[in-house]
């Protein structure tokens, strides 16, 4: 849509309710967030919608979320916004869009954890309970998840480009960290359910621990090690361990090699999204830089 943060308002929030679920059309309707792909306005108490306004493959996302986030969700242990009803596009709004539960907190960008050993068992927990079989015709991981080595030439490009910003301290460093991960064994076991934008943007804080997990638009099958790098950047210092130790199965040692080069390769993505944001360009989220430097700094300090 052209300008679409310019079009997308509480009036027509409110039309396309009328138009396609009246029973919802009356309740009190306030913008919560604008996201990456997606804005984000509180329905009542209890609900919110959302509609995609500034990527084209929000559309699939959304519908992705609504066709398989409601089996996932009675399993999980935390908190997760389940879809509730699908908006199809019309004249009104071109692009689908849902209705799905509210998640209360704050985004662990702007409120991180401070309860080490409690988020770490919330972390664990969740993730355990993610972690299953997926299905034949789980959707794939779009290139997240599959060999490191893969990914070669996207870590040239970030790494220098973030050296060269002066983001990173340590270059070489952080290089060691991911060809060590790109070195190990590959994941042999089956694809699993994987969150797969396990930032902590996505991610739901109150009094200092996680409560919730929100946007499933990246949910796919594939190599745990993927959804275990969000460790390093979610939790305080000296809580990744007791993670990994609550975590079922107990991940190996090529895992957790494996789950420190996403980790990397996360937290260079991040600092560039919040380099943007400290510049004041669209996208920017200047939040994520602080959870992206300590990510780095436990990954290198590890390694050492």
């Amino acid at each position: 849509m052209a300008d679409a943060e310019k079009e997308i308002t509480a009036e027509l929030i409110r039309e396309l309710l009328r138009e396609h679920h009246p029973d919802l059309a009356d309740r009190p309707l306030r913008l919560g967030a604008r996201g990456w792909d997606n804005q984000l306005w509180r329905l009542g108490d209890d609900l919110a919608v959302r509609l995609p306004w500034a990527t084209e493959s929000a559309d699939a996302l959304l519908r992705k979320e609504y066709t398989w986030v409601p089996e996932l969700a009675p399993g999980l242990p935390l908190r997760v916004p389940v879809p509730q009803r699908l908006g199809e596009p019309s004249e009104r709004f071109p692009r689908p869009w849902l209705v799905t539960t509210w998640v209360p907190g704050e985004p662990a960008d702007r409120a991180p954890a401070t309860r080490g050993a409690e988020a770490a068992d919330a972390l664990a927990a969740f993730l355990t309970a993610l972690h299953r079989p997926a299905p034949e015709g789980a959707p794939a991981g779009r290139g997240r998840g599959g060999p490191l080595a893969d990914t070669a030439e996207y870590l040239d490009r970030e790494l220098a480009s973030a050296a060269e910003l002066g983001l990173v301290r340590d270059p070489d460093a952080v290089r060691a960290v991911w060809e060590d991960a790109a070195a190990a064994p590959e994941w042999t076991g089956p694809n699993l359910w994987l969150h797969g934008d396990l930032h902590p943007a996505n991610v739901v804080t109150s009094d200092g621990t996680f409560c919730g997990v929100i946007d499933f638009g990246d949910l796919f099958a594939g190599d745990p090690a993927f959804d275990l790098a969000a460790a390093w950047s979610l939790l305080p210092d000296g809580a990744a361990d007791r993670f990994h130790a609550a975590y079922r199965p107990v991940p190996d040692a090529a895992t957790l090699r494996r789950a420190r080069g996403w980790a990397v390769l996360r937290a260079l993505g991040a600092l560039h999204v919040a380099d943007a944001g400290a510049r004041g360009r669209p996208g920017g989220k200047a939040t994520w830089g602080p959870p992206a430097h300590a990510a780095l700094r436990r990954l290198t300090a590890a390694a050492r």
